[in-house]
């Protein structure tokens, strides 16, 4: 199974494809999606929500796992990354690929068992896992392989395939 994960934002939007089988994980290719301050912020998210879906396209993804907002210090990036997930869930509800949201807290812990762990022991055990000879770069990349990780190790992927 191919899962696209997301680790959603309005400057830098980190995508990472996982094929899934059983449990092993391999790494099909990871970026991230870049937008200007300079451009309006509805073209921003329209743009972000337009590159994820050519992604999923692309790729032939079977299901999506992105990071939700948990808790924000600031409320108005807060809104603004709710714009972008909303818009990429509706890009994913029209093609028709399933999309499940994760708090950081649970990647985390999927991830390395530790809900509260650092961002680089998260880094790190994403390039354990997928037997990358460095960490994942940028860190957005990194945390969107997280977030595809994190869907087969909470059941998601068992659910889906009927066991």
């Amino acid at each position: 199974m191919l899962v696209l994960g997301i680790d959603p934002g309005i400057a830098k939007t980190g995508w990472g494809v996982v094929d899934i089988v059983g449990q092993r994980y391999r790494p099909v290719s990871f970026g991230v999606v870049k937008t200007e301050a300079k451009t309006p912020i509805e073209s921003r998210i329209h743009a972000i929500a337009n590159d994820v879906g050519s992604l999923a396209t692309q790729f032939k993804v079977d299901a999506v796992s992105m990071e939700d907002i948990f808790f924000a210090k600031n409320v108005s990036s807060a809104i603004t990354v709710a714009k972008v997930i909303g818009a990429i869930i509706q890009q994913m509800s029209l093609q028709g690929i399933p999309v499940t949201l994760f708090t950081p807290l649970q990647i985390k812990m999927a991830v390395t068992g530790y809900g509260t762990a650092e961002k680089h022991q998260v880094q790190e055990m994403v390039r354990l896992l997928l037997k990358l000879e460095t960490v994942p770069s940028p860190d957005h990349a990194a945390d969107s392989l997280a977030a595809a990780i994190c869907y087969a190790t909470n059941g998601v992927l068992g659910k889906r395939i009927g066991l």
